[in-house]
């Protein structure tokens, strides 16, 4: 018996997909509030103003253009993401450098709360799947995924359309597929199941 991965649908990245548009949102309108809180400077860096309202700009029309832009281009998604994050770290040193500290460190902890996003949407392309192994099973997911020994599992319950495995912690994990399994593909999991578990 050969590995075999199996792509499905989990909560904790669905949740990612919803939330990552919003989330632009609030970064594009984060920068804009910043650009504008220039103008009440004393003394005026048109060059930066200018500069923080057109990223924030590109940022919010993105945001309003597309519904799902980490499933459609993820790495567009990706290169705005990492710009919020340096534009989060270069606004909060700004600051810190001012003595501005609690602005300062609530926006470099902005920054740091987009830096973990960039992480886990990288992974959202290519990881969401459950994966049979003669070790074990490995499910993924945010911010890392989870190896099941198969000593740890009691029981898996493989159809066309869901697979639920029930784990020796009392914890069940219901996961909706992508797309319906193929025959081969279910007897093969069944094959898994009888040679490591037994049922």
């Amino acid at each position: 018996m050969n590995s075999l991965a199996i792509g499905i649908v989990h909560p904790a990245f669905e949740q990612l997909k919803r939330l990552g548009r919003f989330l632009h949102l609030v970064a594009g309108l984060l920068i804009m509030i910043h650009a504008f809180n220039q103008l009440k400077q004393p003394t005026v860096n048109y060059l930066y103003f200018w500069c923080l309202l057109i990223v924030s700009l590109d940022i919010i029309i993105l945001a309003l253009v597309s519904r799902n832009l980490i499933m459609e281009m993820p790495r567009v998604n990706l290169i705005f993401r990492f710009i919020e994050c340096v534009m989060f770290a270069g606004v909060a040193l700004l600051l810190l450098v001012n003595a501005q500290w609690i602005m300062g460190f609530t926006i470099a902890v902005v920054g740091l709360a987009y830096v973990y996003l960039f992480y886990c949407e990288k992974k959202v392309k290519h990881e969401e799947s459950i994966t049979f192994l003669h070790t074990g099973v490995y499910i993924s997911g945010i911010p890392e995924g989870k190896f099941f020994l198969w000593t740890h599992i009691d029981r898996i319950q493989a159809n066309y359309d869901e697979i639920t495995v029930h784990t020796a912690f009392n914890k069940t994990l219901v996961f909706p597929l992508r797309k319906n399994l193929q025959f081969e593909e279910l007897e093969q999991i069944h094959d898994f199941c009888r040679h490591y578990i037994g049922n």
